[in-house]
């Protein structure tokens, strides 16, 4: 569905249709200006008729429609294809959910889809509106203010990540606490990887977009500049990579070390139930041997026969306890 359609000329919001053909027909009619239209969520049929309307490549439309893309930027002849991973950060439950945003740059017009339910283009249009200087370098501008807004978000995940992870650290390694953390450290790390797949891809679209206007990179509808402020958005994509992977990589140490925890444990254990075998064996089998109730047997008929079994019992028993006590086994 269409969420809004405006006309901007020289960095401010103007009246006009509120049909898209017609506001885009008005625009390049009249040579200045540009159409900014939103789409949310839009299924196949109705994203055909501004297909054909703005003469949007078929793969691109395919892309947009579907969704579930990587991060990219695609240049065609009449068009520059966007696909951005939004992301939100739950308090409630710790968890990262991601969106995805394609934007679509053209002649005269900028065209924003997003699908799933975290977009951060419900307050970024009024927002931009305020700042009709960064408007009047025309659709290039929508697209740096979200994949500028998009990015401050990230930083927003990482330092929250960031915050749980050092919860999570401290209370791994709490005594007794080391046993089944296993799994809840495999599921942060999912949270970890998911963000990465939203972060590290889109580090290759923003570098070409800080070359934009260059004589190597020609990315059509870019101007020049604009790089400046692209470079801005690609220094702070760096910063929140580098967060990321530092995550990652604690992640791994922090499962590393709780598995290498949990196995001396186990083996601590082993040591304890080996030692209490030990310590019921030696009775076990001397009461086993007089148990056999053969004739001759050593002190079998001397009344003081039975207290001496007991007590060789008792102190074999002393002795191995001391014994494995000394050694750290109980």
């Amino acid at each position: 569905m269409i969420v809004d359609c405006g006309i901007y000329r020289a960095g401010r919001r103007t009246e006009g249709p509120t049909d898209f053909s017609d506001a885009l027909a008005e625009v390049r009619a009249a040579g200045d200006g540009f159409v900014w239209i939103g789409l949310a969520d839009p299924t196949e049929a109705e994203f055909a008729h501004v297909t054909d309307e703005f003469g949007l490549h078929p793969l691109a439309v395919e892309d947009a429609v579907t969704a579930h893309q990587r991060p990219k930027i695609d240049i065609y002849q009449d068009s520059v294809f966007t696909v951005l991973k939004t992301a939100a950060y739950h308090p409630g439950d710790e968890t990262v959910s991601i969106g995805e945003l394609m934007i679509f740059l053209g002649d005269s017009y900028v065209m924003t889809v997003r699908h799933g339910p975290e977009s951060p283009l419900r307050d970024l249009r009024a927002e931009l509106e305020k700042q009709p200087e960064l408007l009047e370098h025309g659709p290039a501008a929508v697209l740096y203010a979200i994949c500028d807004l998009v990015v401050d978000r990230y930083l927003d995940v990482a330092t929250e990540l960031q915050t749980d992870l050092d919860e999570l650290e401290a209370e791994i390694f709490s005594p007794g606490r080391a046993r089944g953390a296993a799994e809840r450290i495999y599921g942060f790390k999912r949270q970890v990887v998911g963000f990465r797949k939203a972060t590290f891809p889109l580090m290759e679209p923003a570098l070409r977009l800080t070359r934009a206007g260059a004589a190597e990179v020609k990315i059509p509808f870019v101007p020049a500049e604009l790089r400046p402020y692209f470079r801005d958005v690609a220094d702070h994509l760096a910063k929140v990579n580098e967060v990321v992977e530092s995550l990652d990589r604690l992640l791994s140490d922090i499962l590393s070390a709780n598995l290498a925890q949990v196995s001396v444990q186990q083996n601590d254990d082993m040591r304890k139930i080996s030692a209490w075998a030990a310590l019921a064996a030696v009775p076990t089998m001397i009461a086993g041997i007089y148990g056999m109730n053969f004739e001759h047997m050593p002190e079998l008929r001397q009344p003081w026969g039975y207290p001496v079994a007991l007590t060789v019992m008792a102190g074999v028993c002393l002795f191995l306890h001391r014994l494995f006590k000394r050694a750290g086994w109980l």
